[in-house]
């Protein structure tokens, strides 16, 4: 992998080409990373840079009347973060990722990485924490069919059997059943970058890529080739 950006979902929309079709797209605002370490293989065993995305306030700490320090802002950056950063010489941020670049030894602390890395024809994938739906059924969970739904029939949208009579007499591990559906690492591959706007950090992504608004994207360069 060769480039790689952190990157939030702003929705969708479409764009129309110069032939007058659509294309369905995902804004995403890519950057600007920040550079907070670089990993070797002499010092840490392996290559990557660790990048941090989004600004984000230190502890705000607030006296009250009878002289007390009380934190107001309790969601801040701690203390060991805070001396990390300060050590990269960049401000705290809220997103920390790494990312296994092959020409991660070329990065410096402090460098930045914009989304002009990435040019319209890239085939990038794209991973995020997809959507949570809550406690689904088998129907909708894992496309199970349904029963009759007229004729006195008793069975409608149940899962249906889950063994195999008296042997082997138990529900195998991993069986689909209800459950807690998505909230899920999700990544779609090879995915075609349609338009890239520099200036305002914009990357438009043809297709759906996963999370609601405001979800964090990881946008790499694609591992699986175009069939």
């Amino acid at each position: 992998m060769k480039k790689a950006i952190l990157a939030t979902k702003i929705g969708m929309t479409q764009i129309f080409q110069e032939d007058g079709s659509v294309i369905p797209v995902t804004v995403l605002e890519a950057g600007p990373c920040v550079v907070t370490q670089v990993k070797t293989v002499d010092n840490d065993g392996y290559s990557a840079v660790q990048v941090g995305y989004v600004d984000k306030k230190d502890k705000i700490i607030n006296k009250d009347k009878g002289g007390k320090k009380e934190v107001i802002h309790r969601h801040g950056v701690n203390k060991p973060l805070k001396g990390h950063f300060e050590k990269a010489g960049v401000s705290s941020k809220r997103y920390i990722r790494e990312l296994k670049l092959e020409n991660a030894e070329e990065y410096t602390l402090g460098s930045e990485i914009k989304a002009d890395i990435f040019a319209a024809g890239d085939r990038v994938d794209a991973t995020a924490i997809s959507k949570g739906k809550g406690f689904q059924g088998a129907i909708k969970r894992h496309g199970q069919h349904r029963g009759p739904m007229t004729h006195g029939s008793k069975f409608h949208r149940h899962q249906g059997s889950n063994g195999a009579c008296s042997s082997p007499s138990k529900v195998f591990k991993g069986k689909k059943m209800p459950g807690h559906m998505g909230c899920v690492k999700v990544t779609v591959q090879n995915l075609s970058v349609v338009r890239v706007d520099a200036e305002k950090n914009l990357i438009l992504v043809k297709g759906a890529v996963p999370g609601p608004r405001k979800a964090l994207v990881t946008i790499k360069e694609t591992t699986r080739a175009e069939a």
